[in-house]
């Protein structure tokens, strides 16, 4: 699946592993995902979070929501069960609307297509939708990032 992934949708994974790690999570979880596309591309935190404007903000709900341990001294974090699902929808979302790369956009649909989850709710208490988002990516090409 990363071969059809864009550069910066591969480093997001990166970063998402270096935000598990600093929670101590052994596995990148949906919140680490939401704060590595946030820290990849901090324009999208003007666009989804609106007036929240600022990842410090996100991370603070994020970190308000989530299990903070000092369990991960290995240094790495591979993509926990949830996050391969979050991946899949993405996948699911980009062939769903005939792009051929997956994008940070098609992350973020990932997660929100995942309900249950941290970063699902907080992207949900303010008010972003999976509708909405698709409409983003449809519209306008700066989701293409």
């Amino acid at each position: 699946m990363f071969e059809r992934c864009a550069q910066n949708a591969r480093r997001v994974i990166f970063l998402a592993s270096k935000e598990a790690i600093r929670y101590g999570s052994p596995y990148i979880e949906s919140e680490h995902l939401l704060l590595g596309i946030l820290r990849e591309n901090e324009a999208l935190t003007t666009r989804i979070g609106g007036e929240m404007g600022s990842i410090q903000l996100f991370r603070k709900e994020i970190e308000a929501a989530m299990v903070i341990s000092q369990q991960n001294e290995s240094g790495e974090a591979p993509l926990g069960p949830n996050s391969r699902r979050i991946l899949d929808f993405a996948a699911e979302e980009a062939r769903t609307l005939g792009q051929s790369q997956i994008t940070l956009g098609h992350y973020l649909l990932g997660i929100l297509r995942f309900e249950e989850c941290i970063a699902s709710k907080v992207l949900q208490a303010h008010g972003i939708t999976t509708m909405a988002m698709r409409e983003h990516i449809i519209q306008d090409a700066r989701w293409a990032g």
